[in-house]
């Protein structure tokens, strides 16, 4: 089985949050602290060690306690640069991404996925949830930022990257990869729903506290 100890968690909060109004999406609250710091502590249970992928207001997000990391790529290069920059801070077997902005993510998250990853033998475990298809109908799809990774693959990725490429399953789907569904009995269907904007985080802190 993979430990705990092996796997470090990195908080994704490196974007624009250009669908915020350009504000930096960690640092606004959700249930009275910052995004960020509440993904932060949610990942801390599940992981040995963790550390932060931000790109401004360093100082506030070191003032979490945990190390915090710009993008090794420039100009807001998106979540595959923050893979890149925690795949090259990482000093354990394993990578677990999560983003500052799905604050009810699993508790379970980092178990499954390395029981799948351990499982099929596959170096990329990626989360999947049930998502509305635009039709009303329920379908389970991958939720990409949501990956456990294997550090070896820092050569694939910084190869990937320097050839200009910038989506994460376009990597991905160059390797072995265990698709994890979180749609099981007692799983809860907002776990891996992501604020986007102002409103949304609102909605969603009125809907958690229900």
């Amino acid at each position: 089985m993979i430990d705990t100890q092996d796997i470090t968690g990195l908080v994704l909060a490196g974007g624009r949050g250009s669908r915020m109004g350009g504000v930096d999406k960690g640092l606004q609250n959700f249930r009275g602290i910052p995004l960020a710091l509440h993904t932060l502590m949610r990942l801390q249970m599940q992981t040995g060690s963790v550390m932060i992928n931000a790109n401004r207001n360093l100082a506030a997000y070191e003032a979490f306690g945990a190390p915090v990391w710009p993008d090794v790529l420039a100009d807001y290069a998106g979540p595959l640069a923050g893979f890149l920059t925690g795949l090259e801070r990482c000093e354990t077997p394993w990578l677990l991404t999560v983003p500052c902005d799905t604050p009810l993510f699993p508790l379970d998250l980092a178990a499954r996925l390395a029981a799948a990853a351990e499982r099929e033998q596959a170096p990329i475990a990626m989360a999947a949830a049930p998502e509305d298809d635009g039709t009303g109908r329920t379908t389970v799809r991958p939720q990409p930022v949501f990956c456990l990774l294997r550090v070896e693959l820092l050569e694939s990725l910084v190869a990937f990257t320097q050839a200009g490429g910038r989506k994460i399953d376009a990597w991905t789907g160059q390797h072995r990869c265990a698709l994890v569904p979180f749609d099981q009995p007692g799983d809860d269907p907002q776990a891996f729903f992501n604020a986007n904007t102002l409103a949304e985080l609102q909605a969603l802190e009125g809907a958690a506290s229900q």
